[in-house]
């Protein structure tokens, strides 16, 4: 019987960091609450002249993980605001600058860092400001002393938020600073969950601990060879999410793949054997509701049972089984605020199949062959025209 993942050190060797920074996320949301509070004066003076603007452009920004955190984030954000908003990932503004930020609108770029230590991290918010006539800068980032955030500490066109120190995981995967970072900016530029973070926080305990833990666990009992995620609209970038954490924590050795809920049968489903498992994130918009049921109902009948789950927030269409993951209290979240309870559920199902494989979650990689600040990239000039 596996432990459940409480914050106390219960973890095999190989996985305490990990651990603890899954476990510790359901208090640390409390704290990124009164953070985002306590700084709100100061971010409204600095957001409102931006935001009144109807020309403003939000592009949301950061490399790996970080980069999934704007996805999210992007639909929920455009419909609060009212305002454009793009999730572009740092490694594709420093690969392509002109391509992406080829307009000159008023913009404000958002930027998610963990360390802000990774090259494309500031070399982004470079080329941002050197082809934009007007570029503001919000960063979002767990380390005071990296890189990105001692760059755009006294700007006046930038400001800093820091989340909980705590937040920067030592462990390999990003687990605690996503989640920190996505719920920031959903409370900075989004509408605030009905019922505030708790509702959050305690859909996420039941996920840590028992309440769901256990069917999470029981799922990846049958040592999966490969792995799909499959979600709609911002459920679609936490698919993404998902099967990245489980490709970094396996070290590789589960493979997985993700996909829209319309988007897989074109092709990807050839990806399916009958050794691979299915998780359907279903949303909680009732139209989007109707394609995942879709495919979750065709995968199940395609796969051997217990091959097939589903992670919602509400019940309606959903058998009543093991396969079915309700997050308690997410009934009429948003789906970019159930995007933060249901992530947690794949963080467990990485670390469980890393240790069901023998891997050291916090090192997947001991000899070195990816790293946990990216390594390796060159950031070339960028040229005038």
């Amino acid at each position: 019987m596996t432990a459940p993942l409480s914050p106390a050190p219960t973890a095999p060797p190989g996985a305490e960091h990990t651990h603890r920074e899954i476990a510790q996320q359901p208090e640390l949301w409390r704290r990124v609450d009164r953070i985002v509070t306590d700084a709100r004066p100061r971010l409204d003076a600095f957001l409102a002249p931006l935001l009144a603007d109807p020309r403003l452009r939000v592009v949301l920004t950061g490399a790996g993980t970080s980069a999934y955190a704007g996805e999210i984030l992007r639909t929920t954000l455009a419909a609060h605001t009212g305002r454009r908003v793009d999730a572009i990932a740092t490694t594709d503004i420093v690969a392509d600058p002109r391509g992406c930020l080829g307009e000159d609108l008023p913009t404000l770029l958002v930027s998610f860092a963990r360390s802000g230590n990774s090259p494309e991290s500031t070399a982004a918010t470079a080329a941002a400001t050197a082809l934009l006539g007007t570029c503001a800068h919000l960063i979002v980032t767990c380390n005071a002393e990296g890189d990105l955030a001692r760059l755009h500490q006294d700007r006046p066109e930038s400001h800093v938020l820091l989340m909980p120190p705590e937040a920067e995981d030592r462990g390999f995967a990003m687990t605690s600073s996503l989640s920190c970072m996505l719920l920031a900016v959903l409370l900075v530029l989004g509408e605030r969950p009905a019922g505030g973070v708790e509702p959050l926080a305690e859909a996420a305990s039941a996920v840590v601990g028992d309440a769901l833990g256990k069917r999470v666990d029981a799922f990846t009992a049958g040592a999966p060879d490969r792995v799909v995620y499959l979600g709609s609209g911002a459920l679609k970038a936490l698919a993404g999410e998902s099967a990245l954490k489980l490709l970094e924590l396996t070290g590789g050795a589960v493979v997985s793949w993700a996909d829209s809920s319309l988007g897989f049968r074109h092709g990807p489903k050839a990806f399916l054997t009958d050794r691979t498992s299915v998780v359907v994130y279903v949303s909680n918009d009732p139209y989007t509701r109707r394609y995942d049921l879709d495919i979750l109902a065709e995968m199940r009948a395609a796969l051997p049972p217990g091959r097939v789950v589903a992670v919602a927030g509400r019940p309606e269409g959903l058998p009543d089984d093991e396969g079915t993951w309700l997050l308690p209290g997410m009934a009429d979240a948003d789906d970019a605020a159930l995007a933060l309870p249901a992530v947690v559920c794949a963080q467990r199902v990485a670390l469980r199949a890393s240790l069901g494989r023998g891997v050291r979650p916090d090192n997947p990689f001991p000899d070195g062959e990816v790293n946990r600040v990216v390594q390796g990239v060159t950031v070339y000039p960028l040229s005038e025209r």
